[in-house]
C-alpha cells in the first residue's frame, strides 16, 4: 500500500535519484540512447514545486516508489536547469493547471504509481478552481497519460545543448 505526501527540498537528491534511475532505466524501451541522454538535459527536479507545496511522493514501506506534481505556473515541463521557464500564476478562470515532474522507480512500474499521483495532482487543481490540466508527456509517460483521459494537444520536439531534439507531447485534459 503506497502512501503520499507533499515534497519537502530535504528529498531533493533523493528525488535527483529517482528520476535518474527513471530516465535511464524507463526511457530506453523508448527513445534511442541519444535521445535519452538529451532528456538530462531537458528534464529534472523543479525546487518551485516543492516550494509551492505541490509535488508529491508516493512511497512504500519508507521506499519512494514516485514522485510528481501539479502547478498553478506557467511552465509546462522542465526542470531547475531546463531553459524556457516561466514562473507566471496561472488564472484557473481560462487556463490550464500543469502536471508536471511525473517519474517512477524502476522498480515500481505497472503497480499504479504515476495513476495515483495523477489522482493527487488533479484533486489538488481542482481544489484551486481549475478545470483543465495539461502536461508535458515523455514518449515513456504518453500511454499513461492517454489511459487517464489526456488528449494529444500538439508535438514538439525540445532542442537541447547536444543539438539533439527530445519529443514531448502536449496533452490535456478536462477536471
Amino acid at each position: 500500500m503506497f502512501t503520499h505526501r507533499l515534497a519537502t527540498p530535504n528529498d531533493m537528491p533523493a528525488l535527483q535519484a529517482l528520476m535518474h534511475d527513471a530516465i535511464r532505466g524507463l526511457l530506453p524501451q523508448f527513445l534511442p540512447p541519444e535521445k535519452v541522454e538529451a532528456s538530462f538535459a531537458v528534464m529534472g527536479v523543479d525546487s518551485q514545486l516543492i516550494a509551492d507545496g505541490t509535488y508529491f511522493v508516493l512511497e512504500e514501506d519508507g521506499v519512494l516508489a514516485g514522485c510528481g506534481g501539479w502547478s498553478r505556473r506557467a511552465t509546462l515541463f522542465g526542470g531547475n536547469h531546463t531553459a524556457g521557464r516561466d514562473a507566471r500564476l496561472l488564472d484557473p478562470a481560462s487556463e490550464a493547471a500543469r502536471v508536471r515532474a511525473m517519474y517512477t522507480s524502476p522498480a515500481f512500474v505497472r503497480r499504479g504509481v504515476g495513476r495515483r499521483i495523477i489522482e493527487l495532482c488533479e484533486a489538488a487543481a481542482r481544489a484551486e478552481g481549475f478545470t483543465r490540466t495539461e502536461l508535458g508527456a515523455t514518449a515513456g509517460g504518453e500511454p499513461l497519460y492517454k489511459a487517464c483521459g489526456y488528449v494529444e494537444i500538439e508535438r514538439l520536439d525540445v532542442p537541447t545543448p547536444m543539438g539533439v531534439t527530445v519529443p514531448i507531447t502536449r496533452m490535456g485534459k478536462s477536471l
